[in-house]
């Protein structure tokens, strides 16, 4: 069984190794991620104060909505156009990270290599988990836990289709939620260090470090599904 030490170590040494790199890379996706939703919520606050100082706002509700409804399916197309495969392509850099020093570049993977499988992949993880989370938060993190490793198979298997990238992650996640889950607890100081520095930690060291780390733990994840002993003398070497 992987030991949650060592992957944290493993991903801090491949952080440090390539640093600034590893911090463009995560500030890229956190851009593009917090784009797709922000676009919305600082329209929706725009028109909210035009209906409240509009006598006519009752006149206007169906064009308001109707405007509402374009910038919500904007910034879904956003989404599953550009940020899934810039996901895809994030998780490859750090994979690459893990035995060199991969340059910024390597992202634009998502879209040139695979780029319908990388889009309808991580649509069907977001669509899984999202239903999850409707029905209960139980199973929405459950869901969460079992395609988490979905860009990371995309990543690295270019000829890889969607639906079989989620059946990969939950056949190697069996057995490994409650593990995972202790894992992504044990950062609950380093998100606490990047809260109270208004985000300054997380942007320089905790997320670059996290994501690095996460990749470590797709690798141990796929060793032991793949031959365990082999893994365990890698880990030891």
């Amino acid at each position: 069984m992987w030991n949650r030490a060592e992957i944290k170590a493993r991903g801090k040494a491949a952080f440090k190794n390539n640093y600034w790199n590893s911090v463009l890379v995560s500030l890229i996706y956190a851009i593009f991620f917090m784009a797709s939703g922000s676009t919305y919520r600082s329209r929706q606050g725009q028109i909210k104060e035009q209906l409240e100082n509009n006598p006519d706002a009752a006149k206007i509700l169906v064009a308001v909505l109707a405007v509402l409804g374009v910038i919500i399916v904007f910034g879904i197309v956003l989404k599953i156009l550009v940020i899934n495969p810039l996901e895809v392509g994030c998780s490859k850099f750090f994979l690459m990270n893990q035995t060199g020093r991969p340059q910024p570049m390597i992202i634009g993977d998502g879209y040139s290599q695979n780029y319908k499988n990388n889009v309808l992949g991580i649509f069907l993880k977001d669509l899984f988990i999202g239903l999850g989370y409707i029905a209960f938060i139980i199973p929405g993190v459950i869901l969460s836990y079992s395609f988490r490793l979905v860009p990371y198979i995309l990543a690295e298997n270019p000829g890889i289709s969607g639906p079989d990238a989620l059946r990969k992650s939950r056949e190697m996640m069996q057995g490994q939620k409650m593990n995972c889950f202790i894992y992504d607890w044990s950062f609950i100081l380093w998100n606490l260090l990047a809260l109270v520095t208004c985000g300054i930690a997380g942007l320089f060291y905790v997320r670059p470090y996290k994501m690095n780390a996460d990749a470590v733990l797709y690798q141990a994840i796929k060793g032991e599904a793949s031959n365990p002993d082999a893994y365990n003398q890698y880990v030891n070497f």
